[in-house]
């Protein structure tokens, strides 16, 4: 049984939980359908296309299975709770497709997975919509890690109410079975990811002047708030869309062969994963940020400040004109050279501040 701590805060958190009552199990998912019955299972590509926040039986092309599909739903018996499953060794839920993640969601595929858990992609029955949730891991360390970025994510959406400002907006948490789960909208896939998937093909100065505009808001808005991210990289900023088309390679193209590469419909990112967002106040000497991505006062234990994620950024910016990943290495040394002029600028201006 999961406890619904939607408009639970994180000092509420810590009191009694509060639990909703039981419902029943496995309700038939508007997932099921067809073009003839309504009743046939489809894939997640397949559910993409169905308006959000709007029943799948009062869409116009599916007007001739809805009395059937309603029908089918009133008069199937609800289910009884999925069998309790042990977590993994490494304490990460476990799951199989089609399985209710509470009566609420059913999972259908992974989207990824970390050091923190696992992200799942879900129907949810109530809004009608797929959603991406965070199940985090069972050990303790991971879900107080887990509540504290949940009051970050609730800080960023109270002041972002319309999903303006770049951050993934979170819909609600709940606990389930000693998991902390944080459902999100579903997004596209990270700016790595889409790279990968194209093989490895740089995108294009303009595209990528879009999307260094679009950080940089975005960043701005955190640190007007007092917040750091510190662990901004590729992987952590996704496409808003999955949508993409396929253009002429020119750069690869010769006369014997046409290659081709994707190109996103549209250029809106949004940055996700706030799990080691600090504030400016709370800032030490740690070490944070991946790497690769981490800036030279980091590295050199002087502290850091907001000017930390400003780094990362143009670390980003100039990998996806260039597909270098990771900027900084020796094989790649007369790459870098012409940063160097840049971390000299950015040292002097961050001893500045100090």
């Amino acid at each position: 049984m999961a406890t619904d701590l939607v408009s639970a805060s994180h000092s509420a958190a810590s009191g009694a939980a509060r639990k909703r009552r039981r419902f029943g199990w496995d309700d038939p998912s508007p997932a099921f359908y067809t073009e003839d019955a309504g009743l046939r299972f489809q894939p997640s590509s397949h559910l993409m296309m169905i308006p959000q926040h709007k029943s799948i039986v009062d869409a116009p092309q599916y007007s001739s299975c809805s009395q059937k599909l309603l029908a089918h739903q009133l008069a199937a018996p609800r289910k009884k709770s999925p069998p309790w499953q042990e977590d993994d060794k490494d304490g990460h839920f476990n799951f199989k497709l089609g399985d209710d993640l509470t009566s609420r969601y059913k999972i259908l595929q992974k989207m990824g997975e970390g050091t923190f858990g696992r992200v799942l992609e879900c129907w949810d029955r109530d809004s009608r919509e797929i959603v991406a949730i965070k199940v985090i891991r069972s050990a303790e360390k991971y879900r107080e890690a887990a509540m504290i970025e949940v009051d970050i994510l609730r800080i960023l959406s109270k002041h972002d109410r319309d999903g303006s400002r770049g951050c993934v907006q979170i819909r609600r948490w709940f606990d389930y079975r000693n998991h902390i789960c944080i459902v999100f909208e579903k997004l596209g896939p990270s700016l790595f990811d889409f790279l990968k998937a194209n093989d490895y093909r740089p995108f294009s100065v303009d595209l990528v002047r879009e999307f260094g505009r679009q950080l940089l808001e975005s960043v701005a808005y955190m640190h007007s708030l007092s917040l750091i991210h510190t662990d901004l990289k590729p992987e952590n900023i996704l496409l808003v869309s999955t949508e993409y088309t396929k253009v002429v390679d020119r750069k690869n193209t010769t006369k014997h062969s046409l290659y081709m590469k994707r190109v996103p419909k549209s250029s809106r990112v949004k940055l996700i994963d706030f799990g080691s967002t600090t504030y400016d106040k709370e800032c030490s000497f740690s070490i944070v940020s991946t790497r690769h991505y981490r800036a030279p006062e980091v590295i050199l234990g002087c502290g850091w400040s907001y000017p930390c994620d400003i780094w990362s950024v143009g670390c980003i910016l100039v990998e996806l004109c260039s597909v270098q990943f990771p900027l900084f290495t020796s094989r790649k040394l007369k790459l870098a050279l012409p940063m160097l002029s840049v971390l000299a600028d950015y040292m002097i201006a961050v001893v500045a501040k100090r």
